[in-house]
């Protein structure tokens, strides 16, 4: 019934937001006789105001055309690799006439960028992927709005998700590829590759996991602590509700995007006031530059997608409530998720000092796990100053953390871990242990 009100008022709001965006142009067209008059331009502030305020806000684009490589512009072209029902695999191409250009670029590393499901687009990495374009080939995950998968299609769980990483991984070249996971995927994603190396399978060369809740119970935040101190049945109850029938996935059942958009906002609302009174002393004080990067910061933010419910909910339960991964419980289609049987992928852990929505230490307890990966080949960056969206986001991602993340790579694209004889035997000794102790 909540979604079915919330539409209800989406619908009821945009005439207004309409007439308010056309009102604002007439208090401030140079043409118009209205700008003209006193208060005009405060009349036009308030009027544009309103109507960000009460407009719906549409899935961005990543609108990448070109990037800097070694001091030249090459074009970039957004092709989609792989389709899914849940999610397209996306890959950035380059293009260049320059021949040298051309050929460093064909020798750079694949990087797989694993965007959150988490009620963001995937678009808001974009300058995540803007930056590795210049030194990586990349792909990304573009998640789609449950409410546009129809029922029949069935449903999404997070062993769905795994599933999906592995295809992805496997596709853009397994083991001669990098992975980068972004908050809520750190920890599908290690599934992912623990579930390939534990099959013998060939597992990316690196894997880098910023800002992602691996162990929830370190420093818990705000988020952590409603995900842990309220029941699975809360979740099923409260925040679950059916899409409604103007939209191609009606019926399903969906964690709305606008609850967790609501849910974002209430954990800092005297910021969000600031930044939107700002803007309005930016429109009345003609300060154009600042106005709108007000708007391209809160066109990403207020765009949201819906969640599938099985997966929302198993997240709940996996990740911060019975602590699957670090308990060594978790298991996947039959399969128990094994971090220690990695043993040739490369680890780089990165938090950000101020990061409000993983805690401290949570990325970094991939090292603890990670066992079979040589403490040499295990690293970490404490990202001084940033918050959540700053480790991937904003100045300290490009000078602070990206040099970081590039290197990193580079050295394993470079030289990539061998599989030793050592670790051949542990794996061994691991899967037959089972088995003897069935036989005893």
């Amino acid at each position: 019934m909540l979604y079915q009100l919330f539409e209800t008022q989406r619908a009821l709001l945009s005439p207004f937001s309409e007439f308010a965006a056309a009102s604002a142009k007439l208090y401030s067209h140079p043409l118009s006789p209205f700008a003209h008059t006193p208060m005009a331009q405060r009349l036009s502030a308030g009027l544009d105001l309103m109507h960000r305020l009460a407009k719906e806000y549409e899935k961005p684009e990543f609108d990448i055309r070109s990037v800097e490589v070694d001091g030249v512009d090459v074009a970039v072209q957004e092709l989609v690799a792989l389709e899914k029902p849940f999610c397209r695999l996306l890959r950035f191409k380059r293009y260049t006439d320059e021949l040298n250009v051309l050929s460093q670029m064909k020798d750079q590393p694949t990087v797989l960028v694993v965007a959150p499901l988490s009620g963001h687009h995937s678009t808001l990495l974009r300058e995540t992927v803007k930056q590795l374009l210049k030194t990586h080939k990349v792909y990304i995950t573009d998640w789609t709005d449950a409410r546009m998968v129809p029922l029949e299609v069935g449903p999404f769980h997070l062993d769905d998700y795994i599933a999906y990483v592995q295809e992805f991984i496997r596709h853009v070249g397994g083991a001669d590829s990098h992975v980068i996971s972004v908050c809520q995927p750190t920890v599908p994603v290690l599934a992912a590759i623990s579930l390939m190396a534990s099959a013998g399978e060939a597992t990316p060369r690196s894997m880098t996991m910023m800002g992602g809740p691996i162990d929830a119970r370190k420093s818990p935040t705000a988020v952590n602590n409603l995900a842990m101190n309220r029941s699975y049945s809360w979740f099923e109850n409260n925040v679950i509700y059916r899409v409604p029938t103007n939209f191609p996935g009606s019926g399903r059942a969906v964690y709305p995007g606008f609850l967790q958009h609501t849910g974002f906002v209430a954990m800092n609302p005297d910021r969000h006031l600031t930044s939107h009174y700002d803007y309005f002393l930016d429109l009345v004080r003609g300060d154009g530059d600042s106005a709108e990067a007000h708007r391209k910061f809160y066109d990403e933010y207020n765009a949201v997608l819906d969640m599938p419910a099985e997966y929302y909910l198993d997240t709940i339960k996996t990740v911060f409530q019975d602590f699957g991964l670090v308990n060594g419980t978790w298991e996947v289609n039959g399969q128990l998720v094994r971090p220690q049987d990695i043993t040739t992928t490369a680890l780089l852990t990165v938090e950000g000092e101020l990061d409000d929505i993983s805690g401290a230490g949570q990325t970094r307890a991939a090292h603890d796990i990670c066992s079979g990966v040589p403490k040499q080949h295990q690293f970490h960056y404490d990202a001084i100053g940033a918050g959540h969206y700053g480790i991937f986001s904003g100045r300290r991602w490009r000078e602070n953390v990206y040099p970081q993340v590039c290197d990193f790579i580079a050295k394993y694209e470079a030289a990539p871990l061998k599989k030793t004889a050592k670790a051949t035997a542990a794996k061994a000794t691991a899967k037959s242990a089972p088995a003897r102790k069935r036989r005893a």
